[in-house]
Order: structure tokens, then C-alpha cells, then sequence
């Protein structure tokens, strides 16, 4: 590993929340094409894309802003996650399989965030 990004767990959880929410989507119905099942899938990518980003070169202070950007996309995914339930695209296991390794995900980038220590520079 090169990037400091792949070493995080809250990274690799994140690639492998957007693979895993990606298979999901592809029951959804076609006419969500390009609605329901574009925007999960947007989302949940831009979870990784967002801990990443701000993982390079960036001060403390845009790092957090990156690591809530991450976390903001993670609600958008359970937002998108209660409409493929309501509209009966998934189970309510597969639902709640999907929701609770967001809570920890959540949770997780919530605590990372929380470390990041701001310097500051005189």
C-alpha cells in the first residue's frame, strides 16, 4: 500500500460497503436506472471517493470537512436505502443488513474525525 488512505479501515470499509451496495442496486427495477439505482450507487461511491481525497495533502481542518462530506454521502445511501424498501426493491433483512453496516461505518468515520487534531500555525 502507497496511499495512506488504503490503510484506514474506515476506507476499506467503505470500498467494500459500495461493492456490496452495488449488487443490491442491480435488483432494482430498470425504470430506476437512472433515478434510485444511479444515486445509491453515486452515494455510496462517494463515501471512499471523500476519505480519500481528503487524505492527501490536505490541512486538518479539510480533512474533517472531507470526513463529514464521507459521512453525509453514507446518510444520502440510507436515505436511498429506506426508498428501495418502501418501494419493495429489497427485503427488510437485506434493509437491515445494509443499515447496520452503515451505523458502524458511521460511527467509525464519527470517531476518526474526531481525532484529527487541528494545529495551529503561528
Amino acid at each position: 500500500m502507497k496511499f495512506k488512505f488504503e490503510k484506514l479501515i474506515i476506507w476499506q470499509k467503505a470500498m467494500e460497503y459500495g461493492e456490496n451496495i452495488y449488487k443490491l442496486s442491480l435488483k432494482f427495477p430498470k425504470d430506476e436506472m437512472y433515478n434510485l439505482s444511479s444515486q445509491i450507487r453515486r452515494a455510496v461511491d462517494s463515501i471512499a471517493l471523500n476519505i480519500s481525497e481528503g487524505s492527501i495533502g490536505q490541512s486538518e481542518l479539510e480533512y474533517k470537512k472531507f470526513i463529514s462530506y464521507a459521512i453525509r454521502s453514507l446518510a444520502e445511501v440510507i436515505t436511498c436505502l429506506y426508498k428501495a424498501s418502501n418501494r419493495k426493491y429489497i427485503s427488510k433483512d437485506e434493509f437491515d443488513e445494509h443499515y447496520e453496516f452503515a451505523y458502524s461505518l458511521m460511527n467509525m468515520m464519527v470517531a476518526f474525525r474526531d481525532k484529527i487534531k487541528l494545529t495551529t500555525k503561528n
